[in-house]
């Protein structure tokens, strides 16, 4: 007999949105959200309409602002930088630990804003809250040591990030540039987290943190928000696309940067035999769809190996599960924990439909298809955004899915006879963030691994973007820029000795620590 399901008791987005509106009523009107710039929140820009990848059913949107006032709001960042950054480090501390303790009394809702605005399963949300005041308490504990001898930027630290991961990514790393002694500026994402974002914000802002919190089109704001005079740094998180426009305008003037880019983070398997850890390992893999900068998209085999790999692949990505992230049988049943639910929005389902069918078209071999059947969602809810778990073998090289990254429950394996074939496919996207090799030995694992272009390459384990102090970065294409993590975020927002030259991935001066 088949179940229908409801949605969770007191997780509805109206739900969400009267506690925003109580919790911080200065920052949310009663259909919007509002910019956070010149030290207050303002009702400017022209909000666009907005839904939930989780069902289809609206959300708020984005205020966007022009072009000009993007650039007065820039002005007055730098205004509030010139104060800041002679704000007394022990008061500083004080304050962004005073922020970490606002975010955590409303640490639920700010997950739960997350499931509605970007269709995060309710413990990859929690997640995602907890890494950032986690990862934010290490630096508060360490930061004399990391700015000891060292200054804060002569501008604004700007924030361009994607939509995947508001709180670990972005928030994190304007609080930490803020304890570093630097004004914070944000540009929510296009696609989702507006509302969580504002959130975060109003609770910095209500400590005295000089943050800045504008929307817009890339378009039209990275006129302001990347060249500017006014910023002293720029960090991004996004596609290569974007990303080669963003590198191109801070090289030419000089702008210290961190450009976070994608690259296609590959798995190889090679010489191999521990199948139950591998199959064990597959269903996490899938977390939160895939769309995330460290998932592993692409698996490169050994060919004489590929009879057990699929015996250890495909039962266990037929376990996962997929469905409305808070759909339960009972109203007060706890919440649901489906691998994942929506990719981010309707079209992006689209696009990776189109992109398997052409692949398949062309030559590719489709080795599994989930279903969404079998799916746990809510009677007659829009189901646009969610996509079946696919893996296709061999994708044509005339195929996105051949070379990008596909930010979507979507795997593709590639079969190699010889090591030289193993890294040319695992190289595939020139330059990647993370991989890993299989390999039963140690002594091919080491010589092995310092040819893959990728900053981290994990034994038979996948790798993260890391937490606290282990750095991160990337090579080739996937990383412009500065390093971060660790103490290395602190010193690429802020001056050290004269001639300082910042670890990092530079056009003409790549450095590793």
């Amino acid at each position: 007999m088949t179940t229908t399901l409801t949605l969770k008791s007191g997780t509805s987005w109206a739900d969400a949105w009267s506690r925003c509106l109580a919790v911080a009523p200065e920052a949310f009107r009663d259909d919007r959200v509002l910019n956070l710039w010149n030290s207050g929140w303002q009702a400017d820009g022209r909000p666009l309409p907005a839904t939930s990848p989780v069902d289809g059913s609206p959300v708020a949107g984005p205020p966007r602002l022009d072009g000009a006032t993007a650039h007065r709001a820039v002005r007055a960042a730098l205004d509030r930088h010139r104060a800041w950054r002679h704000v007394p480090l022990a008061e500083r501390r004080a304050r962004v630990a005073a922020t970490l303790d606002a975010l955590a009394a409303h640490r639920d809702l700010l997950a739960l804003l997350l499931v509605w605005e970007i269709g995060k399963p309710w413990r990859a949300a929690r997640a995602d809250v907890d890494r950032a005041l986690d990862g934010v308490r290490w630096y508060v504990d360490g930061i004399e040591a990391m700015t000891e001898g060292r200054a804060p930027l002569d501008g604004p630290v700007s924030n361009i990030a994607s939509w995947n991961y508001p709180m670990s990514v972005l928030v994190h790393a304007l609080l930490v540039q803020a304890l570093a002694g630097n004004a914070v500026i944000a540009k929510t994402p296009t696609d989702g987290g507006v509302a969580c974002l504002t959130l975060a914000c109003a609770l910095a802002a209500r400590e005295g943190v000089p943050v800045t919190l504008v929307s817009g089109s890339g378009g039209e704001l990275s006129e302001a928000l990347v060249r500017a005079p006014e910023i002293g740094c720029v960090s991004f998180v996004g596609g290569r696309d974007t990303g080669a426009a963003v590198a191109t305008a801070v090289t030419g003037l000089g702008t210290r940067h961190i450009l976070e880019q994608e690259g296609l983070n590959t798995w190889g398997v090679w010489n191999y035999s521990d199948w139950d850890t591998l199959a064990a390992t597959i269903p996490g893999l899938f977390d939160y769809g895939k769309q995330r900068c460290t998932a592993y998209p692409r698996f490169v085999v050994q060919r004489e190996l590929f009879d057990a790999f699929l015996a250890a692949y495909l039962p266990a990505v037929r376990t996962l599960t997929v469905g409305h992230p808070l759909a339960v049988e009972r109203r007060t049943d706890p919440y649901p924990r489906p691998d994942f639910g929506p990719v981010i929005n309707a079209a992006k389902a689209k696009e990776l439909h189109d992109q398997v069918a052409e692949a398949i078209d062309r030559g590719a071999v489709p080795l599994y298809r989930g279903s969404l059947a079998d799916g746990r969602f809510l009677p007659g809810q829009d189901t646009s955004a969610y996509v079946r778990p696919v893996t296709l073998l061999n994708p044509p090289p005339s195929s996105p899915l051949h070379h990008a990254e596909p930010f979507g429950p979507v795997d593709t394996i590639v079969l190699v006879d010889t090591e030289a074939e193993l890294l040319a496919a695992m190289n595939a996207s020139n330059g990647a963030l993370v991989a890993t090799l299989s390999t039963d030995d140690r002594a091919t694992f080491d010589r092995l691994a310092p040819q893959i272009r990728a900053f981290k390459v994990g034994h038979g384990r996948p790798r993260s973007r890391g937490d606290r102090e282990e750095l991160f970065g990337g090579f080739g294409a996937s990383w412009r820029g500065a390093f971060v993590g660790g103490e290395l975020l602190v010193r690429a927002v802020t001056r050290g000795p004269a001639g300082e030259r910042l670890p990092g991935n530079f056009p003409e001066d790549r450095l590793t620590s």
